[in-house]
């Protein structure tokens, strides 16, 4: 996990350095949304109770980033033993086009040791699992350009029967659009650093948004047209002599994302007073963000501090900390134990029971 920091400093910096320092919290991703998101939170929204919610987000966790990748990473690694160089591919595969020869094509070239039965299930897990992406995010999209936009600023009083078409329209639309977007990209890794771009910047707002009161649906709206503008903007420049290094792009798009939505805070259309008010009397939330909601409420300093005990922000972050190392030393226990590496398997099996044991108590401190 640790690369070569002296020889290879840029790559260090692309794989190790940027996510630890800057992508975990800057950098919104589907299912990994720091402060929150739809992709976690319709599953949480679900669940019977706030405590299955809780349950199914820890195992989802240990489902999603202990057990699922290696099956990924084992074939990955398999095929650079099976075709160590691009050629051996295109000689295993004469009849794919040179052009579509790249690093991204080694592991559908390894689904031929498939026998013919798993390999017609492995092709339609695929085919599934594409489509369900495809369909999700077409109905997500079209969901927000119709019911949060149009229906609500330009046809309020029109028929369901209207909202229906304009909702079958925006998905063409969206479809088309996103369709338009495969002749910029040239390799799946172009459309995985287009996602991390058009997602940087956003994190930090969305984390921030429960502290600060002057964070509105504005400066969400802001981010997220700022992030995809200049996103786009280093794709095209990628296509010319005036490329920027992956590392520098995304810490730029965190940068100029960043001082968008804070102007936005500032100088854009603010809450209205007795939402943001309601809002505080049913959250509570903690910190100084809040205090000029507090004032107005009549709230004082020791009464929001018993009105938000129950936020026990060190021993949350203790629980954040712990869970950290209960999904990352499970992760290497599995692989180190596929590996044969016994005794650090063990060493870390014992850092996830105790993470693990944390994480319980932890919880179980703060539902009471």
């Amino acid at each position: 996990m640790l690369p070569d920091f002296s020889n290879n400093w840029d790559l260090a910096l692309a794989v190790f350095v940027m996510p630890l320092a800057i992508q975990w919290w800057a950098v919104w991703y589907p299912g990994a949304e720091p402060g929150g998101g739809s992709y976690v939170a319709q599953r949480m929204l679900a669940s019977k109770s706030e405590k299955d919610a809780l349950g199914g987000t820890l195992f989802f966790n240990v489902a999603h980033y202990v057990l699922r990748p290696w099956p990924w990473i084992l074939v990955g690694l398999a095929s650079i033993i099976v075709y160590p160089q691009l050629s051996d591919i295109q000689h295993a595969f004469p009849h794919v086009p040179k052009s579509l020869i790249g690093d991204d094509i080694a592991y559908p070239a390894m689904l031929r040791f498939l026998p013919t039965g798993w390999m017609g299930l492995m092709l339609g897990g695929l085919v599934a699992a594409n489509s369900s992406t495809i369909l999700t995010h077409l109905n997500w999209g079209a969901s927000y350009l119709v019911h949060d936009f149009y229906r609500r600023f330009l046809r309020p009083a029109a028929s369901e029967k209207h909202y229906v078409l304009a909702g079958r329209l925006a998905t063409i639309l969206l479809f088309v659009c996103s369709s338009a977007m495969v002749f910029l990209l040239d390799t799946a890794k172009d459309s995985f650093n287009l996602i991390l771009q058009v997602g940087a910047g956003t994190g930090l707002l969305y984390l921030l948004r429960w502290y600060w009161w002057r964070i509105t649906a504005w400066c969400e709206i802001v981010a997220m047209i700022s992030s995809f503008g200049i996103s786009v903007t280093f794709l095209l420049l990628n296509k010319t002599s005036m490329a920027v290094p992956a590392n520098r792009q995304l810490a730029l798009t965190v940068l100029f994302t960043t001082i968008c939505w804070v102007a936005a805070a500032y100088w854009g259309p603010r809450t209205d007073e007795a939402t943001l008010m309601d809002f505080y009397k049913k959250v509570h939330p903690v910190g100084p963000g809040w205090k000029k909601i507090r004032i107005k409420l009549g709230i004082s300093d020791a009464e929001a501090t018993e009105l938000a005990k129950h936020d026990n922000i060190p021993l949350a972050l203790a629980g954040w900390s712990a869970g950290c190392a209960m999904i990352w030393s499970a992760l290497f226990a599995v692989g180190n134990l596929l590996y044969g590496r016994t005794g650090l398997a063990l060493a870390l099996t014992a850092v996830f029971l105790v993470s693990a044991t944390v994480v319980v108590r932890v919880v179980n401190r703060l539902w009471a």
